[in-house]
């Protein structure tokens, strides 16, 4: 097991050589979170903005609130109760809607691509250049996603350089540290017994499922090998 570490630079020299798999990328940068993340402290205050068509703004700072209609404060409202319940664990998946309105075509294809990054796992950015459409705009990749207006609902902080280092976060990199390992340890896909029917964690179609009849499945496919349905209110895939 990999030794615990203070500093980003420790995580660098782990890899003799940097894998390019995403998958194996994942599983070690997973394994180093979970190894030497201690507790961040107090976490961030969030300042949210929305629209009438979603969520334009997620910033740490002091817990403000912008919204000038009430279809937007209902953005809010639930943006603040999704970010809640995946703190506490409780959701492994957003479903409050995003106002991408006035952004470069780029910069959306690089936060397409990152909302694709699954939970559980991380991606470099030249898989999420490669994924925006140009393998070579690793640099581009990355000022677009220091600008992300909607972190954590796009979880930039599941892309790392490509050598395993973190890199950094807006919010700093012990936070980022901390999100890898809070992430690394909910379950995504969770079944209820009765109804054989499997959700993504925090879909309320699967709210108040007693433990008895939870069933956590790893992937969509063990899931329907078991004889569960997929949802159709949270379509896990």
């Amino acid at each position: 097991m990999m030794a615990p570490a203070r500093h980003d630079d420790d995580l660098r020299s782990a890899f003799d050589a940097p894998p390019e798999a995403p998958r194996g990328l994942s599983a070690r940068v997973v394994d180093f979170v979970r190894e030497a993340v201690k507790d961040p402290g107090p976490l961030p205050r969030l300042d949210v903005a929305a629209t009438d068509d979603g969520i334009a703004l997620v910033r740490f700072g002091t817990g403000r609130t912008r919204a000038a209609s009430a279809p937007a404060r209902r953005h809010v409202d639930q943006a603040r109760e999704e970010l809640a319940q995946f703190f506490d664990g409780e959701r492994s998946y957003f479903s409050v809607a995003i106002d991408f309105a006035g952004m470069r075509p780029f910069q959306r294809a690089v936060l397409d691509a990152t909302a694709r990054i699954p939970l559980g796992e991380v991606r470099s950015y030249r898989w999420v250049a490669a994924g925006a459409g140009n393998r070579d705009a690793v640099r581009a990749a990355g000022s677009a996603l220091r600008t992300n207006p909607v972190p954590l609902i796009v979880p930039c902080h599941r892309v790392v350089r490509t050598d395993g280092s973190l890199g950094g976060y807006a919010g700093g990199v012990a936070l980022k540290r901390y999100l890898l390992r809070l992430e690394s340890e909910i379950p995504d896909l969770v079944g209820r017994e009765s109804s054989r029917r499997v959700c993504r964690l925090g879909c309320p179609a699967s709210a108040g499922v007693a433990e008895a009849e939870r069933v956590v499945f790893a992937s969509i496919g063990e899931a329907r090998a078991a004889g569960y349905r997929p949802c159709e209110a949270c379509r896990p895939a």
